[in-house]
């Protein structure tokens, strides 16, 4: 147990967590979008996004990575992140979930919402280091 409260208390713990609720919440509003509202695949998508990245902002901002720092800056380079993100994570997995499964030959709806699901596993990988590196990153005299 105390091997386990350590580990959601550490950095990575603590994204994690806001990952998890993040994606709840984006997902929701990405898959409502889609399947309610039929808006598509990028305009869907982006949806999960415009609204998580609001909330992950505030909750890695203050509770991941425990920066103090008043900085348009930081939310210029968060913003230009997420954006930067999305379109690869977004780009890349269309075209290989489609490649990967063109033989089962699964209706466009479904592909397309196969590839959100790997897309959003993309954007963890690359937003979790971005955010550490380039988002949020200290310099070792601020630490």
């Amino acid at each position: 147990m105390k091997k386990m409260k350590r580990v959601l208390l550490s950095e990575q713990g603590r994204f994690l967590l806001v990952g998890v609720m993040n994606t709840l919440i984006g997902m929701s509003a990405m898959f409502i979008a889609y399947n309610v509202f039929h808006l598509g695949y990028w305009l869907s998508s982006a949806m999960d996004y415009i609204i998580g990245s609001i909330f992950s902002y505030f909750a890695n901002k203050y509770f991941t990575f425990r920066s103090d720092r008043k900085s348009a800056a930081e939310a210029v380079r968060f913003a230009f992140h997420i954006l930067l993100c999305y379109l690869v994570s977004y780009s890349v997995a269309k075209p290989l979930v489609s490649a990967a499964l063109q033989r089962l030959h699964f209706p466009v709806s479904v592909l397309e919402q196969i590839s959100m699901v790997f897309g959003m596993c993309i954007f963890v990988v690359l937003n979790y280091f971005g955010q550490k590196f380039f988002v949020f990153h200290r310099k070792k005299t601020e630490v």
